[in-house]
């Protein structure tokens, strides 16, 4: 009798878990929809705080444009304009209205849109807008470590290593050749750049040493071009929009306080 009553109990407390688990929020609000993969944020005092935006893959106020044959791992997120400025997603909606899918958009990532009206998901976008909006701000007034990382290459980049720490240019960024960044998995990197920042056709960010693309925050003023068949690294947090070419890739977030335009492109939350 004992032995039955226990694994009553058992079963009773194994269907409680399952309900809780499934009808929690995410964290992120959504309660009841679920966010899909948000990847890993940045761990440390010298991280650049996303709050709920690191929910997102893409998030972005007045537009995110793609075509068809992108792919994108994480959840995308617009607000405050409407799901009729999520273009060219195939978006599927689900009865509840709290969510979109896509066949670009890996499972069980979503796309949100302030107007969607199931859930929580307008109330959860505004915070995550605003979160997105903290994070510039606070990315834009850190410090520079040294002379070395101001103005390094007065604003182009080739055939460089940089070291972590905090980057600041005065002026526009281009990058016409590949950019190597060499540090631990726990070192930071923070690049202010005060005008555009511009990265060339088939070039590469790349990661050595055990860096990683959520420790990277890339806090520009102006629009940002990538250009085709170019991979970038790390969280970029933009004041204007972001311009993604053909087949071009990124392990990162694109946090835009405008648009996100991209080509067929990829991008993985990291």
């Amino acid at each position: 009798m004992r032995e039955t009553v226990q694994s009553k109990m058992l079963f009773v407390a194994l269907v409680l878990a399952v309900f809780l688990t499934g009808c929690g929020s995410d964290g992120g609000g959504n309660a009841n929809l679920g966010l899909g993969p948000t990847g890993e944020a940045c761990q440390g005092a010298g991280c650049v705080p996303l709050g709920t935006a690191a929910n997102y893959a893409i998030l972005a106020k007045t537009g995110v444009d793609t075509v068809p044959i992108s792919a994108v791992t994480g959840n995308i997120g617009l607000s405050p304009a409407a799901r009729t400025f999520l273009t060219g997603w195939s978006l599927i909606a689900e009865p509840a209205d709290g969510y979109f899918t896509s066949a670009q958009v890996a499972a069980p990532g979503k796309l949100y849109a302030s107007d969607n009206v199931g859930g929580t998901t307008s109330a959860d976008l505004t915070a995550a807008i605003g979160s997105m909006q903290t994070a510039y701000t606070d990315a834009a007034g850190r410090t520079a470590t040294s002379a070395a990382t101001t103005n390094v290459g007065n604003g182009t980049l080739t055939s460089l290593t940089l070291t972590p720490g905090v980057y600041e240019w005065g002026t526009a960024v281009t990058i016409p050749t590949d950019l190597t960044l060499n540090g631990s998995a726990f070192d930071i990197w923070i690049f202010k750049v005060a005008g555009t920042l511009d990265m060339a056709a088939a070039k590469n960010v790349i990661l050595i040493g055990g860096a990683q693309a959520r420790n990277i925050f890339w806090q520009v003023s102006g629009a940002v071009n990538i250009g085709a068949n170019t991979h970038f690294e790390g969280i970029i947090l933009g004041q204007t929009s972001m311009t993604f070419g053909d087949q071009a890739s990124i392990k990162g977030r694109l946090l835009a306080q405008t648009a996100v335009n991209i080509g067929a492109a990829t991008v993985t939350v990291p």
